[in-house]
């Protein structure tokens, strides 16, 4: 009997064990969708805050700033008395565009400490070819749906990294604080903007290997869900 029965378990095992990374790829879209749906709750946003600069070949002073975002991809950011330097192509910067809609294949990476609170690591692979980003790592507490930390890897202005702090806007998934960082020899200067710096000179760029570029940015206050003219992003 015990020899009938063996091949009926052993079929059984191998059905369970076979079904658990596709389990846990559903549990891992799930996640990722429940931090999109609340992203998802801000349809437009205006905030105002504090810019601080530290990058290779410029150090901007401590410039106020304030912030347009409409859904699902319009955004603005301004600088009184100054630039904004940001990568060309920041799409992380971009709460809205920060988790990818559709067009993905999301991994579980395990779970890592980030400063006190214990994350979900999450890699999303998109599926197109030609997709601007190659590989997206989101850092998720999952009691709260926040992202604490993304890694963006793409095509145009290599990799860089976003780490936030929440407080009162935390409800929004809207974070207190941001500090994005980069790797300075894959700046690029966004359209329009000149200064001293060539960013196709070859000897610049090998100065600036292996060094960062940060910029902090710490939110004062939000409008949220007020509505806001497409004219503000022309």
């Amino acid at each position: 009997m015990h020899l009938f029965h063996t091949p009926k378990i052993l079929i059984t095992l191998c059905l369970i064990v076979g079904s658990l990374p596709f389990a846990k790829a559903q549990q891992m879209n799930s996640l990722v969708a429940k931090v999109k749906a609340k992203l998802d709750l801000v349809s437009d946003y205006t905030a105002e805050g504090k810019m601080k600069t530290d990058v290779a070949f410029i150090k901007a002073p401590v410039g106020r700033v304030k912030v347009f975002y409409k859904r699902p991809n319009k955004f603005k950011l301004q600088r009184d008395g100054g630039i904004s330097i940001l990568p060309k192509g920041g799409i992380s910067i971009n709460m809205g565009s920060m988790v990818m809609s559709d067009g993905f294949v999301a991994i579980d990476a395990g779970e890592v400490m980030v400063g006190n609170t214990n994350t979900r690591v999450v890699k999303l692979l998109p599926t197109a070819d030609n997709s601007e980003v190659v590989l997206s790592t989101l850092y998720i507490d999952e009691a709260n749906l926040l992202i604490m930390k993304s890694v963006t890897t793409t095509r145009a202005s290599g990799t860089y990294e976003m780490e936030l702090s929440y407080g009162q806007f935390a409800k929004y998934g809207l974070p207190d604080k941001v500090l994005f960082s980069f790797n300075a020899k894959d700046y690029k200067l966004p359209k329009g903007i000149t200064l001293e710096f060539d960013d196709t000179d070859q000897a610049t760029k090998n100065r600036l290997k292996g060094k960062k570029g940060r910029v902090e940015i710490t939110y004062t206050a939000y409008s949220i869900n007020k509505g806001i003219a497409d004219a503000v992003f022309n």
